[in-house]
């Protein structure tokens, strides 16, 4: 959580919703051509030449979605808008603008919403997107973060899920599972420090687990990549929710099977000496865990010399008849059906 050593809190009455608007966005920058008219007017106006235009949306809810009691402010904006950049590059298309609302409550000082828009102010940086829009309101349960992002794309240039086909090679950015792991490492360290606040956690052995839980990365680079090496997935989505809800979503899309190897599904060797730490199965956390935020996707079989030896890509499987089903070769050779158990927004708690 934010805390202000400092006795000069600002309070959000004292600015207004839109002198607090204006507060927080004065410093953001206009880059894309495209934008025609951003924030200060009642809407905002886009051009997207040619292109066809690629729209997401995502709510971030304190409690559900982030814990600020690890969570710092600034990285929460920065992961807020990297959540849908994600989605953006799932249909390979150029992300473009963001729109930002928040609904805060009065424990907030304006220093708190300020690093939480350094945040997303380095994020529109880094990845060259406009912020063209918003609102701002009061809540009664905390902090709650809702980003539309848009991007765009030549039509014939858009990926779907719905394109994959008998054949393809299934095709994995990066690796599977530190974010899960990272948020293990810091709800572990959390409790630790509920028993003794005394307590200083020591990170350093899992700094790249916990930096993918708190300060991921959308995957702009693959689809900058897949253009350069003219290579044009037939179907694409990325991993929010763990690899295997992910190749279902893809597979019924498709209306397609899979065959995915386990021994194939890219750990990185953190990931591995933490789960046997913690007692974990690194191949269930690898399916399950979710907010990766790679990419997915398929290829066909003739564009694999092109993706051959990329440190970057990894093929983990390929598609199959929808008749064949959803499988996960294990490394002793047997076939398991590939089951959802990633995450569910919507689950009861127990």
């Amino acid at each position: 959580m934010f805390e202000n050593k400092d006795e000069s809190r600002t309070s959000l009455s004292d600015l207004g919703e839109f002198g607090l608007i204006n507060h927080l966005t004065q410093t953001f920058k206009i880059k894309q051509s495209s934008t025609v008219t951003g924030i200060g007017d009642d809407a905002a106006v886009i051009d997207p030449k040619e292109n066809q235009l690629v729209v997401t949306t995502d709510l971030l809810v304190e409690g559900v979605h982030f814990d600020l009691s690890f969570m710092p402010l600034k990285h929460l904006g920065y992961k807020a808008v990297m959540v849908n950049l994600s989605d953006v590059y799932a249909m390979n298309a150029e992300a473009t603008q963001i729109t930002v609302s928040i609904a805060v409550s009065n424990r907030f000082p304006l220093e708190a919403l300020e690093e939480l828009y350094a945040g997303i102010e380095l994020a529109c940086s880094i990845y060259n997107v406009d912020l063209i829009g918003g609102d701002t309101t009061s809540s009664t349960t905390g902090l709650l973060i809702s980003v539309t992002a848009l991007g765009q794309a030549e039509p014939k240039q858009i990926v779907k899920r719905s394109g994959a086909k008998d054949g393809d090679l299934l095709v994995v950015s990066g690796d599977l599972g530190a974010s899960y792991m990272g948020l293990q490492v810091l709800e572990r360290e959390k409790q630790v420090y509920k028993v003794n606040p005394n307590a200083q956690p020591d990170l350093e052995p899992y700094a790249y687990l916990v930096e993918r839980q708190l300060k991921p990365e959308a995957r702009k680079d693959i689809v900058e990549l897949l253009k350069k090496i003219e290579v044009l997935p037939t179907s694409m989505i990325d991993i929010s929710d763990g690899l295997s809800s992910e190749i279902i979503h893809l597979c019924k899309s498709s209306k397609t099977g899979i065959r995915l190897y386990e021994e194939k599904i890219p750990l990185d060797p953190q990931l591995i000496q933490t789960c046997e730490e913690f007692e974990l199965d690194s191949t269930t956390v690898a399916l399950s865990g979710g907010e990766d935020y790679e990419l997915l996707f398929t290829i066909k079989q003739e564009d694999y010399d092109k993706i051959k030896g990329n440190p970057h890509l990894t093929v983990i499987g390929h598609v199959t008849p929808e008749h064949d089903g959803m499988n996960l070769i294990t490394r002793a050779n047997t076939s398991i059906p590939i089951v959802a158990r990633g995450w569910n927004a919507l689950k009861n708690e127990e």
